[in-house]
């Protein structure tokens, strides 16, 4: 059974995705949820909190998707083939979520959240570090920096989830997930890896 507050922040979704962030009012919120406007501002003291507040429950929900994809088992054209679909799975069937995430949020209404957006980004970070340090050190991924990694496993993939979050693509954005895999190990996977006997991508 959902609490108040969770209400709440799925009203706030579904009326954000509908009306975007500057048509959302309130009112259209507290009427999905059925609630009052005491128990609104209970939790909330307005719109833009409980749109900050959102954006940190959704990103958390993808930071988790993309954590859980790799562990230390995974050798270095396997993770980098887990990630890019953990993230296109996640994309798609979240597409909600997804698209409120990557295409609604805007960074000056999440101004406020600035800080813990960070430590979750941070923890993201980390977490994959521990699946990439020993193999950069193993000489299997080549070395980089965490954002260039991130740019490069993720950011070919965004441009087929951003279109088809916008609905500018219907087509499914786990169709290219075999090539954007063999693209992005040519990136970041060392020459003498790439042709490692026995493992999969």
């Amino acid at each position: 059974m959902t609490t108040a507050r969770e209400d709440l922040l799925a009203a706030g979704l579904a009326v954000f995705d509908r009306d975007g962030f500057d048509g959302a009012t309130v009112a259209a919120i507290r009427s999905r949820a059925r609630a009052s406007n005491g128990s609104f501002f209970h939790f909330f003291g307005s719109k833009k909190e409980l749109a900050g507040t959102l954006f940190l429950e959704i990103l958390a929900r993808y930071h988790a998707a993309i954590i859980a994809a790799v562990d230390g088992s995974c050798g270095a054209r396997e993770g980098v083939g887990r990630l890019i679909r953990a993230h296109l799975q996640w994309v798609v069937n979240s597409r909600r979520e997804a698209r409120y995430l990557f295409e609604i949020s805007r960074s000056e209404w999440t101004e406020d959240v600035r800080g813990a957006q960070r430590a979750q980004n941070s923890r993201l970070a980390e977490a994959v570090e521990r699946w990439r340090a020993p193999l950069v050190t193993r000489g299997e991924l080549l070395p980089m920096t965490s954002p260039v990694f991130f740019s490069q496993i993720i950011g070919p993939a965004q441009i087929f989830c951003r279109a088809f979050l916008s609905g500018r693509d219907r087509s499914d954005p786990r169709e290219q997930s075999d090539i954007l895999i063999a693209c992005a190990i040519r990136a970041v996977v060392a020459p003498d890896a790439i042709q490692k006997p026995g493992e999969t991508a």
